[in-house]
């Protein structure tokens, strides 16, 4: 069941990864990489909160951390791979980037309080209400005037239409909720069935989570960015791959743990030591590519690179 609900989320991937593109012809590259991270990471906060009710705190944190770490090297790494050498929006991935990192700093307290007792007790809880509220706020105020910013530039540009086999924006915005509904059903049935995949796999259920259930769960993003980088755009693809991180850090994990405290167990942002470690990497490797403002194969090959590595050690790290 875990890989045939995973494999059934490929043509959903390209689905969404479709009409954001033709989205993005009305909406400029910046608004539209916020529409697909936005509508490929709602099936990621569907299966959280799936995961939260059946009492699995160290899935949910493992998946959430993989989620941001995949955007930032595997599917960055891939869409600048695949893509060609252009210039990319500095400004606005560097903005996004720096949400990340302040998401991981802002974590490290209740981190600390993890590795000092009972990484889900009470007090971790208390600690991390204000840190959740915190995040949002600071995502929704920078990102709102991020995404004023790219309509005031598509507006200077209005002179710029459309292609004429482009969907129309009704269109292609009824589309990706579709593809988005059906992604949630899908992503109910990883998170019924990752117990018994990763028992009968051998792997730690940390490992299935950090790696195997983020890039499933983020396969409408993997496969949008991809697609489109592969037909040129490197704007969209890279505000894709930068945007769906800083969201699933300071919007969909913040709400993750908010919404959990209606249920018997709430989530702590307890984040492993690992987990930090492979955040806080990914944010300053992706720095260091974006920093020119333009994208090689060389440094997209490096992300790949870097991706392994996490890979590598989330594999030898076990549960906690």
């Amino acid at each position: 069941m875990f890989i045939l609900s995973a494999a059934s989320l490929v043509p959903l991937a390209w689905l969404i990864g479709e009409s954001t593109e033709h989205a993005a012809e009305h909406t400029g590259a910046g608004i539209g990489g916020f529409l697909n991270a936005s509508f490929g990471n709602a099936p990621e906060l569907i299966i959280a909160l799936f995961a939260v009710a059946n009492g699995l705190p160290n899935v949910v944190r493992a998946s959430l951390a993989g989620s941001v770490i995949s955007n930032l090297l595997l599917v960055f790494g891939i869409t600048i791979v695949v893509g060609p050498e252009k210039s990319i929006d500095l400004r606005s991935l560097g903005a996004q980037l720096g949400l990340v990192g302040v998401a991981v700093l802002a974590v490290v307290p209740v981190a600390v309080l993890g590795y000092t007792g009972d990484p889900e007790r009470h007090t971790a809880v208390v600690v991390s209400i204000p840190i959740a509220i915190a995040l949002v706020v600071l995502y929704l105020t920078v990102v709102g005037r991020n995404l004023r910013r790219h309509h005031r530039h598509q507006v200077e540009r209005r002179l710029e239409h459309p292609s004429e086999t482009a969907w129309s924006l009704p269109v292609s915005l009824v589309v990706l909720a579709i593809g988005t509904v059906f992604t949630a059903f899908v992503s109910e049935i990883l998170v019924r069935s990752i117990g018994a995949f990763s028992h009968s796999a051998g792997l730690s259920e940390f490992f299935v989570a950090a790696v195997i259930l983020a890039i499933v769960g983020n396969a409408a993003e993997h496969g949008g960015a991809v697609v489109i980088a592969h037909s040129g755009d490197m704007r969209l693809a890279s505000e894709i791959a930068i945007s769906s991180a800083a969201q699933v850090a300071l919007l969909v994990a913040p709400a993750v743990m908010l919404v959990s405290l209606l249920f018997a167990n709430p989530l702590p942002l307890s984040f492993r030591w690992e987990e930090l470690l492979g955040l806080g990497g990914a944010v300053i490797v992706a720095g260091a590519v974006i920093r020119d403002g333009r994208t090689t194969h060389r440094e997209g090959a490096a992300l790949l690179i870097a991706y392994t590595a996490v890979v590598a050690g989330f594999l030898v790290a076990g549960n906690r």
